[in-house]
């Protein structure tokens, strides 16, 4: 005994929307409802600290993907700790990417992943400034990206976006 809705059943890839799968009359499947109009749009600040968190976390996997490839096909001085090395920046660099995503994504959690990125990225700066060799333009460049993406994850506006409240502040 089968019922029969009256839908048509759905099919991947078929010509046409169909009607009737859980969706109000007049709208089909591959139609979504309209988000109200009321959404604000992402602050290019959100949008470029993002981006600074992104770069950061791509360049943690390209030194990781380099350090895994000395490792396995290079002459290092020690194999295991460049593999496990490689290994380590590259899952470093989730953090990061994910929460460069969250913030596009408008995602209030995302902040404090990104902040903690950037204060860990300040020592890491330190250091290479701290270098007599070819480090001391990539700290200097590392550094320029930590204080930037702070001071725009600090900001204002893109803690109102991300919906995150100041301490001390009552509900509204």
């Amino acid at each position: 005994m089968s019922l029969d809705t009256g839908a048509a059943p759905p099919r991947a890839g078929g010509p046409g929307p169909v009607r009737g799968a859980g969706y109000p009359s007049g709208v089909s499947s591959d139609q979504t409802p309209a988000a109200p109009e009321s959404a604000a749009p992402r602050p290019r600040r959100l949008t470029y600290a993002a981006a600074l968190v992104a770069l950061e976390g791509l360049a943690l996997v390209v030194g990781g993907v380099w350090m895994l490839a000395l490792g396995i096909g290079g002459d290092p001085d020690d194999r295991r700790q460049a593999v496990t090395g490689g290994v380590t920046l590259i899952v470093l660099a989730l953090l990061p990417l994910l929460a460069a995503r969250g913030l596009l994504g408008l995602r209030g959690w995302s902040r404090g992943p990104a902040v903690i990125t950037q204060i860990m990225a300040l020592p890491v700066a330190y250091n290479l400034l701290r270098a007599d060799s070819m480090a001391i333009p990539a700290g200097i460049a590392l550094a320029a990206v930590a204080v930037a993406s702070l001071v725009l994850l600090v900001n204002g506006e893109t803690t109102r976006a991300l919906g995150i409240r100041g301490p001390g502040r009552a509900s509204e």
